[in-house]
């Protein structure tokens, strides 16, 4: 039985559809979850997609954390379900407190949209697993509110526990060192700014490295049912 991974839809979601897309390349199961819904329907995994939650009214992501389903996502993350947020997906983990840090206006005050280099900074989490250590790879990135920011000591912590998940090596907004990706301590919760989900078929892709961040958490669930 494939592994279900359920994608939220927030008023103003753009990627909930290439998610799924995304999900059901690598052999998964797509579920579609509705924000106002506080019920996951036992799907094994989260997928939070981009777009413009509530029109990104106040800031980023801030309305959508109150979600009915962000309360059901946050529980299950607390239990060891895999969750990963793409873009505003990354900025509503970030409001919700999954993951630390936030989300601010690129440094140059402009919209970016363009295939960004990457590095993967650690495999040792539910969604990078399959990447070889320090693997480069090619995600497209699309937000004019995808600067990483935290404070020196959270930097710090997060570079000595491994918590950096993805490195850009061309940064295009401003990324205090150049992250692009953070996960929570027990490596379940990924947050990153530039799209999997847009690039996963060769035909419409910049690459089709996306492919291995959806076939790590179908490993990693696998791996746990074999368990």
């Amino acid at each position: 039985m494939s592994a279900r991974v359920g994608i939220v839809t927030f008023p103003g979601s753009l990627d909930d559809r290439d998610a799924a897309r995304a999900v059901y390349l690598a052999g998964g199961e797509p579920v579609a979850l509705w924000h106002d819904d506080a019920q996951i329907h036992g799907v094994d995994a989260v997928f939070l997609p981009g777009g413009f939650s509530y029109g990104d009214a106040l800031r980023c992501g801030a309305i959508a954390r109150f979600s009915q389903v962000m309360d059901t996502v946050k529980a299950a993350a607390a239990q060891g379900m895999p969750v990963l947020g793409v873009c505003n997906g990354f900025q509503v983990l970030c409001e919700s407190h999954l993951l630390p840090g936030a989300l601010v206006r690129n440094a140059h005050l402009r919209y970016r949209n363009r295939p960004a280099r990457l590095r993967v900074e650690t495999t040792r989490t539910a969604w990078t697993n399959a990447f070889a250590p320090e693997a480069e790879i090619v995600l497209p990135a699309k937000h004019g509110e995808g600067r990483y920011v935290a404070d020196e000591a959270t930097l710090d912590a997060l570079e000595q526990s491994g918590r950096v998940v993805f490195r850009y090596l061309d940064n295009p907004n401003g990324s205090m060192r150049d992250i692009a990706g953070v996960a929570n301590e027990a490596g379940n919760v990924v947050g990153l700014m530039p799209h999997p989900e847009h690039a996963v078929e060769a035909l419409t892709g910049p690459s089709t490295d996306g492919l291995g961040v959806v076939a790590s958490v179908l490993a990693h669930l696998s791996e746990g049912a074999r368990r």
